[in-house]
């Protein structure tokens, strides 16, 4: 995906969890969700799954990673995805077809080696209504809010940390940056031991390279977003140089000679990152963990294993009490 190679501009910074601590973070749900998808599967690639054969993977996942930030005084909102872009629907048919081309070879792969088994099954991963309705249940039982974007969760992420609603958003695509996130976290979900915490600001990305956000998205639909597929064989530093040089695309294609097959929808993309369409009526509101609801949740609908469970939520019973009602402060300004 063209956006991720915008990751050659940046120098994130490490940290970790406990920096953390008293900062809301908007999570994009979604994106967490392939994660936990993808990684949480048997050694040939089979998700987890309960007795009934429903796929349990995501709510493995929500339960030890959220436990965990939460422990750690992290104030999680997970923001769902909601109605996709029409120009979104070229990306969207092609990563089906792969999907189901990797599912094809993921049953073959299975007589083979359990690796090449593992390597399809994740690409063959995707998220229906199922799985999203699991794991809004989850959150809300565990008092985590969760808010329904109208279209990108990402976008609508970025309105809630420019609105001080959040600190920071977390994501591993950088798309957020693009949709005006201030501050982003990469690695929230992934396993510590497997990948570092990382923070980017988008000051400093702005300030290293002399652009702004227009500039940055300019950039990003030149060389592809998930809304156009980009010129191609332009990459970043030529995109960047590019419009360094002449700041817009408009200017780019009056002044040169540059081809603008990929960018012809230039305009509806850049306003796709710059004018989203957001949920301004959000509510964010933290609940007390319900020990009941979960346990009957996980263990008796989806064979959790209740001493696990029990000892998970132990770690978060005396902050669900400690913050029910509380206010967070804002204290964004740090990262900027």
């Amino acid at each position: 995906m063209g956006i991720q190679k915008i990751g050659e501009l940046i120098e994130p910074k490490g940290t970790n969890l406990e920096a953390l601590s008293g900062k809301i973070v908007a999570i994009d749900a979604y994106n967490t969700l392939y994660q936990f998808l993808s990684i949480i599967r048997q050694p040939d690639g089979t998700p987890l799954q309960d007795s009934s054969g429903r796929v349990t993977s995501h709510l493995s996942g929500l339960i030890y990673r959220t436990t965990n930030i939460v422990e750690k005084g992290i104030r999680p909102v997970f923001v769902f995805d909601g109605k996709p872009s029409e120009l979104k629907a070229v990306v969207i048919k092609a990563r089906s077809e792969r999907r189901a081309e990797a599912r094809r070879k993921w049953e073959e792969a299975k007589v083979l080696t359990p690796e090449e088994a593992f390597k399809f099954a994740q690409a063959s991963t995707r998220i229906d209504a199922t799985i999203v309705a699991d794991a809004k249940t989850l959150l809300t039982y565990l008092g985590v809010p969760c808010v329904q974007a109208k279209a990108e969760g990402e976008a609508q992420a970025a309105y809630m940390a420019q609105k001080g609603d959040a600190e920071l958003v977390s994501s591993q695509d950088y798309d957020c940056l693009l949709f005006g996130a201030p501050v982003m976290i990469r690695n929230l979900s992934a396993p510590r031991r497997k990948a570092q915490l990382e923070v980017v600001t988008f000051k400093e990305l702005a300030e290293k390279h002399g652009i702004t956000r227009e500039e940055l998205v300019d950039i990003a639909i030149l060389i592809g977003t998930d809304f156009n597929p980009g010129i191609k064989g332009v990459g970043v530093k030529t995109a960047l140089k590019q419009i360094k040089k002449y700041h817009r695309i408009e200017r780019l294609i009056a002044e040169s000679k540059i081809e603008i097959e990929g960018i012809e929808n230039y305009e509806l993309v850049r306003a796709i990152f710059l004018q989203p369409d957001v949920n301004e009526s959000y509510e964010l509101k933290w609940g007390t963990l319900d020990e009941r609801r979960v346990k009957e949740f996980l263990c008796e609908e989806h064979d959790f294993a209740e001493e696990r469970v029990s000892k998970i939520l132990s770690k978060i019973l005396p902050q669900s009490q400690e913050t029910k009602g509380s206010q967070q402060q804002k204290s964004i300004e740090q990262w900027l």
